[in-house]
Order: structure tokens, then C-alpha cells, then sequence
């Protein structure tokens, strides 16, 4: 099976994406913000995988989109993010949270591309100087 590749993406990849985020979209729990999102990705392998917030009373147990999307990279077998896409209730671009650009780096491939709200943005670009395994390795890796 060939790698799909940041390089590799054309605008049917991007049309895919923007139509299940929204589909994953009108899946969203969102009672008390009625902030809808929903979240697509294409994975190296050629697989799409997809999420929605699911929010709680307890607002900071809420779940973004990402996360369900993450957890979906994950149940299907893992793999490299390629390319990613957000939108809000409205089929509009949504930017992921910090700490969700910390969530798509850990899974990210190189040069992973984000369709951002003010165009597309590599996983370097929306999160510089990004923590990476390489850091812990780094660290881990000079104690006795």
C-alpha cells in the first residue's frame, strides 16, 4: 500500500474532508454553547477519520472534535495525520484550540497541511516550536 503524503493532496482530498467535518459536525453535543464542530482528517494510509465535540455540565471535561478524532485515528488503526479540516455549525473553517494543535502534532505526519481559517497552514505553522517525542526522547535519554 502507497503513503499519501502532504505533497500528494489536491482539492478532491480537500473537498472529502471539508464534507464529512461537516457531517461529523451535525453529530455534535453541544447544549451549552451551541458551538457545533466537526473534524476530519485524512490519514498516510488513505483512510479519513472524523469528530465532533461532545461537551458536560463539568465544562472542562468537554471533548473537542479533535479529540474524537484522534481516538478514531487510533480504534482504526493508527497512522500519520496528512491533512486536516474544522469547521464550526456553520461549514465554516475552525481553528483548533491549543491544545488540540498539541493532540494533531503528537499525530501528525511531517509537513501535515490544516485547512485554517485564514488558509492552509502547515502543523508547524499553526503550532511553532511544537513539543514532540523528540523532546522527551532528549531528556529521557541523558538520565543515569
Amino acid at each position: 500500500m502507497s503513503s499519501i503524503a502532504p505533497t500528494d493532496l489536491t482539492d478532491a482530498h480537500w473537498r472529502d474532508l471539508h464534507e464529512l467535518a461537516v457531517e461529523a459536525m451535525t453529530h455534535a453535543y453541544a447544549p451549552y454553547s451551541r458551538f457545533k464542530v466537526g473534524a476530519a482528517a485524512l490519514v498516510d494510509d488513505g483512510r479519513l477519520v472524523s469528530g465532533c465535540n461532545v461537551e458536560n455540565a463539568g465544562y472542562g471535561v468537554t471533548l473537542c472534535a479533535e479529540c474524537g478524532l484522534v481516538s478514531e485515528l487510533i480504534r482504526t488503526g493508527g497512522g500519520r495525520l496528512v491533512a486536516f479540516a474544522c469547521v464550526d455549525a456553520l461549514g465554516r473553517a475552525c481553528a483548533p484550540c491549543g491544545r488540540c494543535r498539541q493532540l494533531l502534532s503528537e499525530h501528525a505526519a511531517d509537513d501535515m497541511v490544516l485547512a485554517m481559517p485564514s488558509g492552509m497552514m502547515s502543523i508547524d505553522e499553526v503550532l511553532p516550536d511544537r513539543f514532540t517525542a523528540a523532546d522527551v526522547d532528549r531528556v529521557v535519554g541523558q538520565q543515569s
